[in-house]
């Protein structure tokens, strides 16, 4: 991997795509490419191409069928392996339920803060041997999410500009005390993917933004049932035709140079890893090669 400094990298969007969201049709020269991690087994082959002339990776988090969990995603492989690639900025596009009248099914938004209730995860790439402290403080990329806005305006798509995303573990959707609850706290939208997947991304100092494609009200409205698969698969359907018309004309506008983050989530580790040199793991630095390898070889 080209080891440049980030203000001088070439651009190449990630993307990954959720529930509904198997391929990237538009997606030009493809080279399917498997990509081995020392995490493990990521969800899918990456693939590997170009749109406008975009260098554009892709990945299916839940593999072509829907084969996998949200609890059984090796999220560490996916972002190991998306960086290896040499992806500089990761849009992920992940169904989600409302907690808002005003996100109807059919909404997307571009969520600026995430609340992480998993429990089940392996949330970091530093533990023994080798720590870090990143800062979640902002966890989204504020220049990414401005393109995806304008792209989304040049596109008609209704979007919310903001709004928090509480995770989940799942794979059970929410109990009625729990969706009333999360409403009454002010949250947007919740999923059951997007953490720890920012976490990591920062930590690999990608920059990362999610649009949460809202299928359904959860189970707090009073005027709808309970949700169903049948019914989020109907809506599902839009979400990813609008979601890939979104994405071709974010590849189109998107700079073709890596644009430094203004709050850092590319240089994220610059301030964070505590463990002294001489103290530090040389197996697990052998496994951060890729995420760390930046400041690990400074």
């Amino acid at each position: 991997m080209d080891k440049i400094g980030a203000s001088m990298a070439k651009a190449v969007l990630g993307v990954i795509g959720g529930s509904g969201i198997y391929e990237l049709p538009g997606l030009e020269n493809v080279v399917e490419k498997q990509i081995a991690s020392p995490w493990g087994e990521p969800s899918a082959p990456l693939k590997i191409g170009e749109i406008a002339g975009l260098p554009i990776v892709f990945l299916s988090r839940h593999r072509a069928g829907h084969q996998l969990s949200p609890s059984g995603i090796n999220y560490r492989a996916n972002i190991d392996v998306l960086k290896r690639a040499g992806v500089t900025d990761l849009v992920s596009l992940s169904a989600c339920g409302s907690f808002k009248e005003e996100l109807l099914p059919g909404t997307f938004v571009l969520v600026d803060q995430f609340i992480d209730r998993t429990h089940n995860r392996a949330s970091s790439f530093f533990g023994n041997g080798c720590v870090a402290h990143v800062s979640m403080a902002h966890p989204v990329s504020p220049r990414l999410r401005i393109y995806l806005a304008e792209a989304a305006a040049a596109e008609d798509i209704p979007i919310a500009r903001s709004g928090t995303y509480v995770c989940m573990e799942g794979p059970q959707f929410s109990t009625l005390a729990e969706s009333l609850t999360y409403k009454q706290l002010g949250y947007s939208v919740i999923g059951m993917t997007n953490m720890p997947e920012a976490k990591l991304a920062r930590e690999a100092e990608i920059c990362y933004a999610t649009v949460a494609m809202v299928t359904d009200f959860d189970c707090w409205h009073p005027d709808h049932d309970a949700v169903t698969v049948q019914d989020i698969i109907r809506v599902l359907t839009a979400n990813a035709d609008k979601a890939k018309r979104l994405v071709a004309r974010l590849a189109r506008d998107f700079p073709r140079e890596h644009e430094p983050c203004p709050i850092g989530s590319d240089r994220a580790l610059e301030t964070a890893i505590i463990t002294a040199p001489e103290a530090r793991d040389p197996d697990v630095l052998k496994k951060l090669d890729a995420v760390a390898g930046r400041v690990l070889k400074q």
